[in-house]
């Protein structure tokens, strides 16, 4: 292929990296605009999605269809209870303190990596597609069902977005982010919007795994990336900022895609980071942010 081909075919490759990754980041980012905390085990979330959704798949009998909506459902709803029985019975007990909660996240990260390990074991284990049409391209044949990752995505996106501003619970939530004791004192019951949120953050990151992992394997290993990912995309963004969010992880996926396709993966994770510490140098609010008065 010449050129113009290779680079569209980046590109296609960058927008599916960007869809699952803008799912993964807006979670870990609606955590932190809301509860004002950092969660260190969200990439471990994105991997117990995974995990659940080998294991509902392999419930379907072979079906790869009935399978695939099996762990679309299952999945994220078994890591939103798990996210909500954390936050109750470790994050509320801290009293949401920053500093306590990210050591209590990474001690969350390591319980659920290992548990993952002694109930799933270190196999890397594929969950086949529910459909495996080749689109035809004048140029080359591309994955149908990777096509419909990035549809997926960006109809999860927009429906996020109108439950976030449109809606009576995306109005409690931005009452509880802008000023907690307000919220309280108009009888907003925080604690459960703090609950709800850290279940939808882990919930959205579940998604995303049950969405790219007919692509990739479940293994019980693969939070690492999503997770440093995630925090590169809300950094460079704007913690907090949903539209910072997406723009971030459609820059980072597509330059991923791009830099990877003709260079490598390894400069591209480079650029990734050094983005980072530019934003941290010259707008440490992120690109997005709003900066703290």
């Amino acid at each position: 292929m010449s050129f113009g081909p290779h680079l569209l075919l980046a590109c296609l490759e960058g927008l599916v990296t960007a869809a699952v990754l803008s799912l993964t980041a807006l979670g870990l980012s609606l955590v932190f605009g809301v509860m004002r905390i950092v969660n260190v085990a969200h990439g471990e979330f994105f991997m117990l999605g995974a995990v659940l959704a080998w294991w509902a798949a392999s419930l379907a009998g072979g079906d790869p269809v009935i399978g695939f909506l099996l762990a679309l459902v299952i999945s994220p709803l078994i890591v939103g209870a798990i996210a909500l029985l954390s936050e109750r019975l470790v994050l509320r007990r801290l009293h949401y303190n920053p500093e306590a909660t990210i050591v209590a996240t990474i001690g969350l990260l390591y319980i659920l990596q290992q548990a993952a390990l002694s109930l799933y074991g270190p196999e890397a284990r594929p969950v086949p597609a529910p459909f495996n049409v080749r689109i035809v391209l004048p140029w080359f044949g591309y994955s149908g069902y990777k096509l419909f990752v990035i549809a997926a995505s960006a109809s999860l996106l927009v429906a996020t977005w109108l439950v976030l501003t449109r809606t009576r619970i995306g109005l409690v939530m931005r009452a509880t982010q802008y000023d907690r004791e307000t919220a309280q004192a108009f009888g907003i019951p925080v604690d459960r919007v703090y609950g709800g949120v850290f279940a939808l953050g882990a919930m959205l990151a579940a998604v995303a795994a049950v969405l790219i992992v007919p692509i990739q394997q479940a293994h019980y290993l693969m939070g690492r990336d999503p997770l440093l990912l995630s925090f590169i995309v809300v950094i460079i963004g704007g913690l907090g900022s949903l539209r910072g969010t997406l723009i971030a992880a459609l820059l980072i996926g597509l330059s991923d895609g791009v830099i990877s396709m003709f260079f490598s993966p390894t400069l591209a994770k480079m650029i990734a980071t050094l983005a980072v510490a530019l934003v941290l140098v010259f707008r440490p609010q992120g690109l997005f942010g709003t900066a703290q008065r």
